[in-house]
């Protein structure tokens, strides 16, 4: 013990799964890519934009970034033994990757920003439920989701945004 906390030891192994992890998250994220691909050079130009909307460059290392920490998350509340708290945290986890997904294909494969607003929200609020599972079994978990939260966060404002300004989309 090491100031009062117990110290996770980690087999060889597990460093395999936390692969796996992070390959599934940026492998989800890739998936959407593939979706965002066409309009992102073709329709997303057309839109009216916030004054706060990033550079296009800015998405593709951020997303990448919280891909590999969801996933270092999610390895960490699985490497914390067998029990039904864990078991489902991770349900949740894969249903918030899912609606991740599922908002790139509304947005940009069907092109619909008002569905894609609804879906963003009801994946905002599947992310919050997730960092509080996995805050209550590994707050580290937890805390490797808060930059997600925020990102997300500001992918709602800007959705929203696009959704006011171009009511015909």
């Amino acid at each position: 013990m090491i100031a009062g906390k117990m110290q996770l030891r980690i087999a060889p192994r597990q460093y395999l799964i936390l692969a796996l992890f992070c390959l599934a998250c940026v492998g989800i994220g890739a998936i959407g890519g593939i979706a965002t691909s066409a309009s992102v050079s073709t329709w997303y130009p057309t839109l009216q934009k916030p004054w706060f909307n990033p550079p296009d460059s800015v998405f593709a290392p951020v997303w990448t970034l919280l891909y590999l920490m969801m996933g270092v998350g999610a390895w960490r509340v699985w490497l914390k033994g067998h029990n039904k708290d864990k078991s489902n945290a991770l349900k949740m986890f894969w249903f918030q990757l899912t609606l991740n997904l599922g908002w790139s294909l509304v947005f940009f494969g069907m092109r619909q920003i008002g569905f894609a607003l609804a879906e963003i929200v009801l994946l905002l609020l599947a992310i919050l439920i997730t960092t509080f599972l996995f805050w209550r079994i590994d707050r580290f978990a937890g805390m490797l989701m808060l930059p997600y939260i925020a990102w997300v966060s500001f992918a709602t404002l800007l959705n929203a945004s696009l959704w006011l300004l171009n009511p015909a989309s």
